[in-house]
């Protein structure tokens, strides 16, 4: 990738305009970074950018939109495992987490949370899950990537994810049973993307608050425009919809499903525990001036 398109994209400034896109009249102005960077957590500029893919196998990320999501921040790196058990430890998490040995490592992403664990810890550090649209233009950047580093191939170098041979980076051979297949590997064990965001491709499929709708284009209006928050703004009940959404692929999952467009529905409660289900933060800007600066 040329410096110029690396820049453009963190900036913010390229666009293609391709499916609904929100009037430039409608949009509201850009909210700058804050001067003072925030520990743990990376802005991501606001403005347009390219939402979904219009070719492919994989109907739920159809069709492309240009959709508007105002500046906010990411957590740089995957919730830990020894994170969320500070939490519990404060009384301000519910008790969650795999069941398998090996799973359980201080700077490994926690797994085996459910939607309502991973919102409960964000909110408790004052923070949200980022909702579909915030993901994206997080892993994606402007530039419509199909993979939080470009449209190369993914590859164990690249991300953490099951390799061709069916088992997971770092597994010398297949085994019988999951817990032997392979595990997640540290938070930040592979490069980040131009955000300095890691592990948004591969390591644990990430929570987001949306719920799970069969396409962009079912959707419809809840999903397009400027900070679009899907069904229900996400909040609960929301009649006749019962999936919330993971993205990002895992350790566990081929390279197909670490695209920056891949959405998978899951049940909010998490039943039975997939161990491979994780998390990150984010915060508006509102919420990112009120965290501590340490």
């Amino acid at each position: 990738m040329s410096t110029v398109r690396w820049l453009a994209l963190l900036v913010g400034l390229v666009s293609t305009s391709a499916g609904a896109a929100a009037p430039s009249s409608e949009a509201p102005a850009v909210v700058p970074c804050l001067e003072a960077p925030k520990p743990g957590m990376a802005c991501i500029p606001g403005g347009p950018f390219l939402r979904g893919m219009n070719g492919g196998p994989h109907a739920p990320a159809r069709p492309q939109q240009e959709v508007w999501v105002q500046t906010f921040y990411m957590d740089t790196h995957e919730v830990t495992y020894s994170a969320y058990k500070a939490c519990e430890a404060q009384g301000r998490c519910r008790k969650a987490g795999p069941n398998y040995r090996d799973f359980d490592h201080p700077q490994q992403p926690i797994n085996g949370v459910s939607w309502y664990d991973a919102k409960a810890f964000c909110e408790a550090h004052g923070k949200h899950l980022p909702t579909e649209a915030e993901w994206e233009k997080a892993a994606r950047g402007t530039d419509g990537r199909l993979y939080p580093w470009g449209d190369e191939p993914a590859t164990c170098e690249r991300a953490v994810i099951m390799d061709s041979r069916g088992r997971s980076c770092g597994q010398r051979q297949r085994s019988k049973t999951h817990a032997e297949v392979g595990r997640p590997e540290p938070v930040g064990s592979r490069p980040p993307n131009p955000y300095g965001l890691y592990d948004m491709a591969g390591n644990a499929w990430e929570w987001v608050a949306d719920w799970f709708t069969p396409s962009w284009r079912a959707c419809g209006a809840a999903c397009q425009g400027i900070n679009p928050k899907g069904p229900c703004a996400g909040q609960e009940p929301c009649a006749g919809y019962t999936q919330k959404v993971v993205r990002g692929g895992s350790w566990f999952w081929p390279a197909s499903y670490a695209t920056t467009v891949y959405r998978r529905p899951h049940v909010p409660s998490n039943r039975p525990i997939f161990h491979h289900f994780g998390f990150r933060c984010a915060a508006s800007i509102e919420e990112a001036q009120a965290l501590p600066e340490k």
